[in-house]
């Protein structure tokens, strides 16, 4: 079974679990490709990657069973960028600290290596969003698994975003930017601004401001099959535009369509796992605060 392996920059002290962990692969008759990156940061911290490096090309060109990130979110947000359109199953081992999305703990390893030399795993089906115009900053990478957002620039004042779904008029928000979420993102960054949690396979959708000017706006979930144009209205002449942790600079007064992608991401579920154990874990749900340590 041959395995695509993802891995950012990370601390130096983590580097050896990351070795070892590629290591286990093989020691459970899997096949380790790790990507061009990682091999370019390993040899330029002075360690040697044993594994064959995959080429810079079409993850479908080169025969990959599935992907696993190493790493936290962010690197498995990079993962999926990789992966694209690709329709591999993507498996998040987390090395980093929160981890949604990475959610398979080191100490659970050996438990899903093996799970996934014997397929002991389902798929889930995760929705993403597509920006469908500036092909010219984008490129073929103008698709997210947690949220695209608006964003003024550096200090410059809030900044005017128009928002209608479909042709109707939704509000106009003035604010430091906006945020759309799919359900996946509504942990993530919506979350921190005020956000619900939604179900991961929940066809919606959440339109959520960031700092607004009026305090009655809230956090709005609107259907998923509906297109979500923004016409930005900034003092200044440039915004940014970021899908998950990819950020372009666009012009303040800009034209952008959101909709829902026409395709997924194939998450890994090990059997054992789901949504709702890790809300408790991440978020401490059900935990009686009143009983914690009091803090010098």
């Amino acid at each position: 079974m041959r395995i695509g392996v993802n891995g950012r920059e990370m601390d130096a002290a983590n580097v050896a679990t990351l070795l070892r962990t590629v290591e286990r692969m093989a020691a459970h008759g899997l096949e380790p490709y790790i990507t061009s990156g990682m091999a370019a940061w390993l040899s330029a911290i002075g360690k040697t990657a044993p594994w064959p490096v995959l080429e810079d090309r079409e993850p479908t060109e080169q025969d990959l069973d599935l992907f696993i990130s190493l790493g936290g979110d962010g690197t498995l947000l990079d993962t999926v960028a990789l992966v694209g359109r690709s329709q591999i199953p993507v498996l998040g081992i987390n090395l980093g600290r929160l981890g949604f999305l990475s959610n398979v703990r080191s100490d659970m390893l050996e438990a899903a290596l093996a799970a996934i030399k014997n397929g002991w795993y389902s798929l889930q089906e995760r929705s993403l969003l597509e920006v469908t115009d500036h092909p010219e900053l984008l490129g073929t990478r103008n698709f997210a698994l947690n949220e695209v957002s608006i964003h003024k620039r550096d200090s410059a004042s809030m900044i005017a975003v128009h928002v209608h779904l479909g042709e109707d008029y939704l509000n106009t928000y003035w604010a430091d930017g906006l945020i759309i979420a799919t359900p996946t993102g509504s942990t993530a960054y919506s979350l921190s601004c005020g956000g619900p949690v939604i179900y991961p396979t929940s066809g919606a959708l959440v339109i959520n401001p960031i700092c607004p000017h009026n305090l009655n706006v809230r956090p709005f979930v609107v259907p998923d099959h509906y297109t979500i144009r923004l016409k930005l209205e900034a003092r200044s002449d440039r915004c940014l535009m970021n899908l998950d942790s990819r950020s372009s600079t666009i012009d303040g007064q800009s034209h952008i369509t959101v909709k829902r992608a026409d395709f997924s991401v194939r998450m890994v579920q090990l059997d054992g796992s789901n949504f709702l154990d890790t809300l408790r874990t991440k978020l401490s749900w059900g935990l009686d605060v009143r009983s914690a340590p009091i803090l010098p």
